[in-house]
């Protein structure tokens, strides 16, 4: 049998021969393999001269990367397409790599735009890049049975990397290579516009596929207008005119959404929250995993053919705001780093989904939820869409980076931000953060204890600094991503994915018995000391009957104390003029 598929696989990919894809050959219920992909797009590449197969990097599995380009003209430079006015859209497939849907919509997608006329007229404005599968690893970790909540299709792959990592949590702080692979391809291309393809977990309701799009309050308010106002509202209706049900992303786990819920907060650790940082309109679709892999697959494909055919439509207004928001960028001063749901504010939303309802669980005994498809209801439910920033800055006039911490340096490389290095040895008078508090998460989350709730301290200090450290100035397009990964209290930053995690930990100590003596002189010749040592004694009751903190906190307010020790080693510096590099 295998025999018999391997000898069809091989007639219909031969030249000239029949262009189906192995879902299509399968009456649509398999995905294609990782090897069935990148080969039906070799065989369109051969076969199409608008469609060209490009290589970046190579993935934590060892396969590199593979991006598929589509282009009516023939131009397949990135920085040309750009001049000739068209845009770019970048579908990013199999990042979950058993969520196949894109994988499988987008070979049929790439064939059809350049072999069906009616669809040839969307690549008038239109440059269109695929990445056939990111999560290569996974994709080959291939079975039946690791979605247990999914309808088919019969095989495919797994969440996980070969890292184990889930991509989507890895944009900000890539640690795999599958990341640095994507960024290259983000950051050679530059699209206007990029989606992300999912299936979902959660709840059950009528849509077959939900969307996310970013958070109107983290873009720039010309695209967040555009998006709300144009682009989500045509696509919908795009959607419904071909009787597909869609709404927004679900966002339940465990409970009923017929009570409302609230839209996704899309940090930069998942995809569209990074591209969102360099202005690039960015929607995730998630296809329902209770609907048949037909059903999720043809969604899947009309969504993004609903994107396409937008984004041509709207091509010079797309053009016009993306360009706007970068050349505001440059010049921004105040940025929003870290926001918080606020339920006190929601919109009415037209939801199709099913009863919920409870019976005695034949497992457990106890109640148990469950949806009556029987019993589909229609009703206006609440849309918690809102999110308030928490967390305002300011840009300083640049950041400096010791040559040190040259894992930071890489990804800040990598994202094309322009830097120096400074030319000789210097001393600077730079505005320094103080960590004095946070919350590392108690188990890994993603191989990395994450901090929360940071809270710092600001001084102003002189610094000594030594050719080859990295001055970053704050005046360029990238300012929103340079601000969020550098300041320590954004959400993502590197800080918070324990990049400067060395500083923490102090590298010299004292002998309580041989610092008792210099302790009591630190007092003697410092009332302030004395002052907020007797105010810290007299406010805690723990702290005045523990001689190890009280020691602590005397030597902490005094010269022997390590200047390093909790100081964030990237600075702000706010002079007028250049430094030497």
């Amino acid at each position: 049998m295998r025999m018999f598929t391997l000898l069809l696989f091989i007639y219909v990919f031969s030249p000239g021969g029949d262009l189906t894809t192995p879902f299509e050959q399968s009456q649509k219920t398999q995905s294609a393999t990782y090897e069935e992909a990148i080969s039906y797009y070799r065989q369109l590449d051969k076969s199409f001269h608008e469609i060209s197969l490009f290589e970046y990097g190579k993935t934590d599995v060892g396969k590199a990367l593979h991006l598929v380009v589509i282009s009516s003209d023939k131009v397949f430079d990135p920085v040309k397409i750009r001049k000739s006015g068209k845009r770019i859209v970048l579908i990013n497939n199999g990042i979950h790599a058993g969520e196949p849907c894109g994988i499988d919509a987008s070979m049929m997608l790439a064939r059809d735009l350049v072999s069906k006329p009616e669809m040839k007229k969307f690549l008038e404005n239109v440059v269109v890049a695929i990445i056939p599968v990111y999560n290569i690893g996974g994709a080959l970790n291939r079975g039946c049975c690791s979605r247990v909540n999914q309808v088919g299709p019969e095989a495919y792959g797994f969440r996980g990397n070969a890292q184990n990592l889930d991509l989507n949590r890895d944009f900000i702080k890539a640690d795999s290579r599958n990341a640095w692979a994507f960024t290259e391809i983000f950051q050679n291309w530059q699209p206007e516009v990029f989606v992300d393809t999912h299936t979902t977990n959660g709840a059950d309701y009528q849509a077959v596929l939900t969307y996310l799009a970013t958070l109107p309050e983290k873009a720039d308010p010309g695209i967040a207008a555009y998006m709300t106002g144009n682009m989500i509202p045509a696509l919908e209706n795009y959607m419904n005119t071909r009787s597909v049900k869609i709404c927004p992303y679900v966002n339940v786990f465990g409970n009923s959404p017929d009570k409302g819920f609230s839209a996704f907060l899309d940090l930069p650790r998942y995809s569209s929250g990074y591209t969102s940082l360099f202005q690039t309109i960015s929607f995730i679709s998630e296809a329902h995993m209770l609907k048949t892999f037909e059903e999720r697959v043809n969604a899947t494909y009309l969504f993004l053919e609903g994107i396409i055919s937008q984004v041509n439509k709207d091509h010079q207004t797309i053009g016009d705001i993306v360009k706007n928001a970068k050349e505001k960028a440059k010049t921004q001063t105040n940025f929003d780093v870290a926001w918080r749901h606020d339920p006190s504010v929601s919109r009415p939303l037209p939801f199709e989904g099913y009863e919920a309802r409870y019976k005695s669980s034949r497992v457990t005994g106890l109640q148990r939820l469950y949806y009556d498809r029987t019993a589909p209801y229609t009703k206006t439910i609440p849309y918690f869409y809102k999110y308030n920033s928490i967390k305002t800055l300011q840009k300083p006039t640049a950041y400096i980076i010791p040559q040190a911490w040259r894992e930071v340096i890489e990804r800040l490389q990598m994202n094309k931000v322009e830097m120096f290095s400074l030319k000789k040895d210097t001393t600077l008078s730079v505005e320094v953060s103080y960590i004095t508090r946070f919350i590392p998460s108690p188990r890994p989350y993603e191989g990395h204890f994450l901090h929360s709730g940071v809270e710092i301290k600001k001084t102003e200090q002189q610094i000594d600094y030594y050719a080859g450290d990295k001055v970053v100035y704050v005046n360029q397009e990238r300012n929103p991503y340079i601000v969020h990964v550098l300041e320590p209290e954004s959400q993502d930053a590197f800080f918070a994915w324990n990049f400067f995690d060395p500083i923490l930990m102090r590298k010299e100590y004292f002998s309580d018995y041989l610092f008792e003596e210099e302790a009591e002189k630190i007092l003697e010749e410092n009332p302030d000391i004395r002052e907020s040592f007797e105010e810290k004694k007299a406010q805690d009751s723990i702290f005045s009957g523990d001689a190890r903190q009280q020691l602590t906190f005397i030597y902490e307010m005094s010269d022997y104390a390590e200047k390093t020790y909790n100081r964030y080693p990237v600075t702000r510096w706010n002079g007028n003029t250049r430094l030497p590099h």
